[in-house]
């Protein structure tokens, strides 16, 4: 049963580098027993702001064998997102994960393609995809499968390749070979912290979801608080500060999947252009971004935010 475990596991990593995914680690599906305290201290003061989702599933969020029934192994798998060229400089930024089609659809086909291969290679396999859209707790597992370490500003951390990857995971009822996990290189590094326009890494490895500039840019429906006004450094969806001055980030290379490149007008529009938005025009830029979640009116406030 061991070899056929380490056999499997050979031949699942090997097929995730075929469909193009960065990395793939594989552990126990199991109660994350030191999770949870951590997870129920940010929810009870509140971190996560409107983001009720956060709040649902609690249990199922912590043990995937209550979420997928008879599970016993967490594939996570990285999928690198680092764009060849970035905007140009004078104008309002968007988190580089979103300039292209939105990352959903694009994991979402290679996780269906990963699964297949299980099934027609191994047998009668059964599981579920999950790419950030259910009750998964994406960073511990891909931490705990040995693909990096959680960084003070909360994202996974991969010495070769830094932190501009998604994290997706194949959750199945099939006993596989586990990976161990990796140390925290950060350090006595603070570069995150000291670099948040809005003091949003109250302490290394804690994140207040209320005080980040994707929570207010994404996140938040309502209007942006005027005590926030000035500090966003002309980012109106997502943020990219924490990752972009973070050390290990020197060695991001570019993605190889064209269908995260992004429409050839996007890099180039000023802010001239941003204030000047068309309907029309946005969504002919962002036909399959993960911008739309946003939706025009919700960019047209974040830009207003930025430019009063």
């Amino acid at each position: 049963m061991k070899n056929s475990a380490t056999k499997w596991s050979s031949l699942i990593k090997a097929e995730a580098k075929r469909l193009g995914f960065l990395s793939c680690g594989i552990s126990k599906a199991e109660f994350l027993e030191a999770e949870a305290p951590r997870l129920e201290k940010w929810l009870n003061q509140n971190m996560n702001g409107e983001m009720y989702y956060m709040e649902n599933h609690f249990d199922k969020r912590l043990d995937p064998t209550k979420l997928v029934e008879g599970s016993k192994s967490v594939i996570s798998l990285l999928l690198n997102y680092y764009p060849e060229k970035e905007q140009v400089d004078d104008t309002f930024n968007i988190s580089k994960y979103a300039y292209g089609t939105d990352y959903h659809f694009v994991i979402k086909d290679k996780l269906k393609s990963l699964l297949t291969f299980i099934q027609t290679e191994i047998g009668d396999v059964n599981g579920r995809a999950f790419v950030d859209s259910a009750p998964v707790l994406d960073k511990a597992w891909a931490a705990k499968s040995g693909l990096g370490w959680i960084g003070k500003h909360s994202n996974l951390l991969t010495q070769q390749v830094g932190s501009f990857y998604f994290i997706a995971e194949l959750i199945i009822d099939l006993d596989l070979s586990y990976d161990t996990p990796t140390t925290d290189h950060c350090g006595t590094c603070t570069a995150c912290i000291d670099a948040c326009p809005t003091q949003a890494i109250t302490e290394p490895y804690v994140v207040d979801g209320t005080k980040c500039i994707s929570y207010f840019t994404i996140e938040l429906k309502n209007e942006i608080p005027s005590s926030v006004k000035g500090q966003f450094d002309d980012w109106m969806f997502g943020c990219d500060i924490c990752q972009d001055v973070c050390p290990w980030n020197r060695f991001s290379k570019p993605h190889q999947e064209p269908l995260f490149n992004p429409h050839p007008d996007l890099l180039e529009m000023t802010k001239k252009d941003w204030t000047e938005l068309t309907e029309d025009v946005f969504k002919r830029v962002f036909k399959k971004s993960a911008v739309k979640r946003t939706k025009f009116t919700g960019l047209q406030r974040n830009i207003r935010f930025l430019d009063e």
